[in-house]
């Protein structure tokens, strides 16, 4: 299938690793510009470059944080002065740490607010003039199967990540008269990282391994296994590309079956 991005301007953040570097990969497959960020210089120059060397195309590696606005706001100035356009936008984060109720104070779950909330709010509301000018764009969240269904011990991803997913649903009504596509992709488990650190939290208080943990979760996807971050990439290029032409307001599952949810 051809996606039709090449040449065209993607930022995707937190795209150093896991889910935001498997969709600038497939986008950079494609022959799109991608523009990836995250909070260290290192890492996401390293990124870059690996992505260079594999695909052979444009990308801009920036330093910013999520968390913070004007940071946000640096990141896309230095996008729109390099290109002069911005055709999609990946919202991404890593996530808040993880706990019960109990566990956080005010503190925490403002932190938490900034960090996986806000940045959506920030980051959409920052590219918006740029895609009416273009005359459309389509973005993507990233978010997790929580949305659906809360996960023990992810309260405070469960509460803000559910909060993106509205502001999705609505915003795609809204824009859509800009020819603007919002969407959202609810990873299940896929192999990150943040889903190893994950797992590794639920053994130390459950007093099992790791990848006891891992098989358990593994016994409970239909197809039998945890997902790929290139599988997620190509979802998330699919999403942002006019091949999806005429999806907005959904929120996706790449979760290999194991949401029991029917909508």
């Amino acid at each position: 299938m051809d996606l039709q991005i090449k040449d065209k301007v993607f930022m995707v953040a937190a795209a150093s690793k896991g889910l935001g570097f498997g969709i600038a990969r497939e986008l950079a497959l494609n022959g799109a510009i991608v523009c990836i960020a995250s909070r260290t210089k290192a890492e996401i120059e390293k990124a870059a470059e690996n992505l260079r060397k594999e695909t052979g195309a444009t990308v801009l590696a920036s330093v910013f944080d999520a968390a913070n606005a004007e940071s946000i706001k640096n990141w896309i100035t230095e996008v729109e002065t390099a290109f002069e356009r911005i055709d999609g936008l990946v919202v991404n984060a890593g996530g808040p740490p993880p706990g019960n109720f109990d566990d956080f104070t005010d503190e925490q779950w403002q932190s938490a607010f900034n960090l996986t909330l806000m940045s959506a709010v920030r980051l959409i509301r920052g590219v918006l003039p740029y895609m009416r000018n273009a005359d459309g764009g389509s973005i993507v969240t990233v978010t997790s199967m929580s949305v659906k269904e809360p996960i023990n011990r992810l309260l405070l991803s469960n509460v803000f990540r559910s909060g993106v997913t509205s502001l999705v649903k609505s915003l795609s009504v809204e824009l859509a008269k800009d020819q603007i596509r919002v969407n959202n992709l609810m990873p299940g488990r896929i192999d990150t990282d943040r889903v190893k650190s994950l797992d590794n939290n639920i053994a130390e208080k459950s007093g099992v391994s790791a990848e006891e943990i891992k098989k358990s979760f593994e016994a409970t996807i239909p197809l039998g296994r945890y997902g790929t971050i290139e599988e997620f990439g190509k979802a998330g290029a699919f999403l942002l590309s006019p091949a999806a032409s005429y999806i907005t307001g959904v929120s996706l599952a790449v979760d290999g079956g194991i949401m029991k949810t029917v909508w």
